[in-house]
């Protein structure tokens, strides 16, 4: 007898599990997508979307349409509440689903200090919101806008670059600063972060180190030591944290709330819940946050849903002990680092940008790539 399958958010890691739901339902599996959006963006691809370089339509995967087109059925909505113990999910709509099986890759939210006033801040996730602020940005250019971004990590540095390369294309004049309160690109090499800082001081980029804010308004941003910075328009970028969905369920969760899962990606206190991506502590070697981990997690999920539905062994995921991680900078170049290994220059951009496209060609199957002719 066939079972329901239910995929809470379409993200990087169930894209294998929708490419191939015809399986399951061939199977007689009933599968249940549940997605507050029909798109899931491409997070590699959102400094791009921001400076222009790619369309929106270039960076998306049309999730619904490739659920249904699959036989799954497809719910615009969000999961506000779990029940393990009724193998029940309790949606935003007010509506409940009743599952034999759960996978969840929901992402993270952007983790702001207790001061900031969220309306008043974009936040750098979902990636969708960058788009919005090349609009809002788009809209400002001729009265020479006030930039902010906090976070000095890789996110806020390619945010940053990308923000000049949005100004530069329409020679607008404007005032780019970055807030970077844990120091620039803290988690990666010395000369990683050598090559960011000129990169982006060269542009006129300022950088602030070891001062975060703690307060901000329509006008200006405070810091800690004291200093207000006058602005229009604020992107934060200041680290991700998981929804506090799992813990409220009374699931084991990690340090950070993320679900915890053993090394099948199986939850470590019910064995009728999966998960990938940000969303997750993977218990066996806590993970970064990074979009390479969800990727290579894609196929493990997929094998271990089908087999976790029809009662076969389950495959570990085993995490690269060094993954490439290449920054798009915004003036054309890139920074790849790999372990120990530095490196920057057009190639480095050229190369991210292959592997990227790469792996959209992969899942879009929806006629997204059509799509996106028809809007350059």
């Amino acid at each position: 007898m066939g079972k329901h399958l239910v995929l809470v958010g379409g993200g990087h890691a169930h894209l294998t599990t929708l490419l191939k739901l015809k399986t399951l339902v061939d199977r007689g599996h009933r599968v249940t997508l549940v997605s507050p959006s029909p798109f899931h963006y491409y997070s590699g691809m959102g400094p791009g979307l921001l400076a222009g370089t790619f369309a929106p339509a270039e960076t998306r995967f049309h999730i619904r349409r490739m659920a249904e087109t699959r036989g799954a059925t497809f719910i615009q909505d969000q999961v506000r509440e779990l029940a393990p113990g009724q193998r029940r999910l309790i949606l935003a709509s007010g509506a409940a689903l009743d599952y034999d099986l759960a996978s969840f890759n929901i992402g993270s939210a952007i983790s702001l200090e207790p001061g900031l006033d969220a309306s008043r801040v974009i936040a750098v996730k979902p990636i969708e919101n960058l788009y919005q602020a090349r609009q809002d940005i788009l809209a400002r250019r001729r009265e020479n806008p006030r930039l902010v971004v906090l976070g000095g990590g890789a996110a806020g540095v390619e945010i940053a670059g990308n923000l000049w390369r949005l100004l530069n294309t329409h020679q607008a004049d404007g005032h780019i600063t970055l807030v970077a309160g844990g120091g620039l690109l803290p988690a990666l090499p010395r000369r990683a972060q050598e090559l960011a800082r000129r990169s982006l001081e060269q542009r006129g980029i300022e950088i602030i180190e070891g001062d975060a804010a703690t307060a901000c308004s329509a006008t200006e941003v405070c810091l800690a030591g004291g200093r207000c910075l006058p602005c229009d328009l604020i992107l934060a970028a200041t680290g991700v944290r998981p929804p506090a969905l799992f813990g409220r369920a009374g699931l084991e969760v990690g340090e950070e709330g993320g679900l915890a899962v053993n090394e099948c990606l199986q939850s470590t206190s019910d064995p009728c819940i999966f998960g990938g991506g940000d969303c997750i502590h993977f218990s066996a070697a806590p993970l970064a946050r990074v979009g390479v981990h969800a990727v290579r997690q894609n196929p493990v999920l997929w094998r271990n849903l089908r087999a976790a539905l029809e009662g076969r062994e389950l495959l570990e995921y085993r995490p690269q002990k060094k993954f490439l991680l290449i920054l798009n900078l915004g003036d054309g170049t890139g920074i790849a680092v790999r372990g120990p290994f530095t490196g920057n220059g057009t190639g480095a951009l050229h190369l991210k940008t292959w592997i990227d496209r790469r792996f959209m060609r992969r899942f879009q199957v929806s006629d997204e790539v059509r799509e996106a002719a028809q809007t350059l």
